[in-house]
């Protein structure tokens, strides 16, 4: 049954997303305010549904650590999850993604088109980081936060890798904060496999951390050592079986 439950879950999330990117499609004209709110109860809808039919219960912590002012937002990544909530739970954002999501028909255009994602190769190595910084003080200045990925990919639970040096750099030449966003959703959420596994979801914003007078490497350093304390803080599968208690 939980499989089931799973399997329509998962198809209701690529069904809403397709209509969601194409009543985007419809309003590119309108304020992003209005294509914001459109995203926004997109991403509601995906965490009522997860709810409803896999039983994951989604809550954010640490909401008084959003800046008032645009941030950029370094976030954990292990499951789809991620994706959807940070659109239900931050502030007007965009995204850094990689291109490859812009060439799918519909849902990609309205990422690239409406929303102004800033896509890169990620395999452009420091043309990809002139990229960000360039668009990404653009969105800020126009009051977007940037939600980044800093791993680059999904890792599997109690694995981290060296952070990308573009979001740290965008906000240290932007003149913002960074903010570390962890979460245990990869305990229920398999990175690989269709089940969805009942339990608790936590998403945890981290302080925000000044970038001025410091290297990206050393805002890096600072925002990974949260995230991968409170990982091993919230996360069961993150602290390893031998560890659970």
């Amino acid at each position: 049954m939980l499989t089931l439950r799973s399997l329509i879950f998962t198809a209701l999330l690529f069904a809403s997303a397709i209509l969601g990117a194409a009543l985007e499609l419809v309003f590119f004209w309108a304020p992003f305010r209005v294509n914001w709110s459109i995203a926004v109860g997109w991403a509601r809808f995906c965490l009522w549904a997860g709810k409803f039919f896999c039983g994951l219960n989604v809550t954010t912590e640490g909401t008084e650590n959003i800046p008032d002012e645009p941030s950029v937002f370094l976030i954990k990544h292990t499951t789809a999850m991620e994706a959807y909530w940070q659109i239900a739970a931050l502030p007007p954002s965009t995204w850094v993604l990689k291109r490859e999501l812009l060439w799918v028909p519909v849902f990609g255009w309205a990422l690239g088109f409406v929303m102004k994602s800033i896509a890169v190769n990620r395999g452009a190595g420091g043309s990809a980081v002139k990229q960000v910084l360039a668009q990404g003080k653009d969105r800020i200045a126009s009051g977007k936060s940037v939600c980044i990925f800093p791993e680059g990919t999904r890792m599997a639970p109690g694995e981290t890798r060296r952070y990308g040096v573009s979001g740290a750099a965008l906000a240290r030449e932007a003149g913002c904060p960074v903010v570390p966003v962890a979460h245990n959703a990869g305990d229920f959420w398999p990175r690989r496999g269709l089940r969805k596994v009942p339990g608790d979801i936590r998403f945890c914003i981290g302080p925000p951390i000044d970038p001025a007078g410091r290297a990206p490497k050393e805002t890096n350093r600072i925002a990974q050592e949260w995230v991968e304390s409170k990982m091993r803080e919230i996360s069961r599968l993150y602290r390893g079986p031998e560890n659970e208690n």
